[in-house]
């Protein structure tokens, strides 16, 4: 086999273990919580009668192992079970709240991705001049802030103070994508300064540490202009580690907007979880936290991937 499909089918090999790995942790963990759901659905006026029926209705009952495959053939099938609270497809209910995760996700990325790799070539541009110090202290401020902080702030200055956008992100299918955007506008630009941070310095670490090979030298003696050789020959051998810390914030995009959505009212998958974990809705609190570990090792392996195709070392084996 050639050295690169192996290690390709290595690293998918492996990302299917974690899931597998984050699907145990994930029902032990959900299995773990304190209370009885019984009694959480019922009340505490519930008789112990209808407290034992609802039990053996929802499967309580039976051992742990056969639970966990249980839904664990399940999720793999599509069928998600029904939340506890109202009874309703979690699966169907989770559609419309993943395409919304989605959808602020994808714009704040779209903002974000090429402004942090545009921000990190200037930074190397002028290193250890006034741009590059004062995009490294302005992107270190914003990295440092709590995004509910940064969230709160924006909504009182753009929001309050100066009515451009709307302190609550609500979208529906009934809206138009200028509406959509309209509404999650604050929250795409909290996402963006949160990101933003992490990935213009890895860049910018990326690329000075390809500044100083010899073919750089080389380029420089030939009096290539500094811009052409970061286009030209810096930024594409730093690609790999780019990509990585790329799908890692790509990743926080999706997974790590609990605190974002929930500041917002968004109505996405972070909301939803939030929502039922107080309500301890297990099936929900499962489903949810699989999804998000289920994308969560699907960015970093395709990341893997990126950089395994990225060099051409294992491309071009000797």
């Amino acid at each position: 086999m050639h050295p690169i499909l192996k290690l390709i089918a290595q690293r998918v090999a492996l990302g299917i273990m974690l899931l597998f790995a984050a699907s145990i942790l994930i029902f032990a963990g959900t299995m773990m919580l304190p209370g009885d759901v019984a009694q959480q659905i019922l009340g505490q006026s519930a008789t112990p009668e209808s407290l034992a029926n609802l039990r053996r209705e929802l499967g309580l009952n039976e051992p742990p192992v056969s639970r966990y495959f249980s839904w664990l053939g399940g999720f793999l099938t599509g069928d998600l079970g029904t939340a506890l609270t109202n009874g309703r497809d979690i699966a169907e209910s989770l559609g419309s709240r993943l395409s919304n995760t989605l959808f602020l996700a994808f714009w704040a990325a779209v903002i974000s991705v090429p402004l942090a790799i545009f921000l990190g070539l200037l930074a190397v541009r002028y290193k250890d001049r006034w741009p590059d110090k004062l995009i490294s202290a302005v992107t270190l401020t914003t990295i440092s802030i709590p995004e509910f902080m940064i969230g709160y702030v924006l909504i009182y200055w753009i929001s309050i103070q100066l009515g451009w956008f709307s302190s609550v992100a609500i979208i529906n299918d009934g809206m138009s994508l200028w509406q959509k955007l309209n509404a999650i506008a604050i929250p795409v630009m909290v996402l963006t300064l949160v990101v933003l941070a992490h990935m213009m310095r890895m860049t910018r670490a990326a690329i000075l540490n390809v500044m100083q090979s010899a073919y750089i030298e080389t380029a420089e003696l030939k009096g290539m202009r500094m811009l052409s050789i970061i286009r030209k020959h810096a930024f594409p051998n730093a690609i790999a580690p780019i990509v990585n810390v790329v799908m890692l914030n790509l990743a926080y995009l999706v997974v790590g907007v609990v605190v974002v959505e929930v500041v917002f009212a968004y109505p996405g998958m972070g909301q939803y979880l939030v929502d039922h974990v107080s309500k301890r809705d297990v099936p929900v609190v499962q489903a949810c936290g699989l999804i998000f570990a289920a994308v969560y090792i699907g960015l970093n392996l395709i990341a893997d991937i990126v950089s395994i195709l990225a060099n051409p070392r294992l491309r071009h084996p000797k």
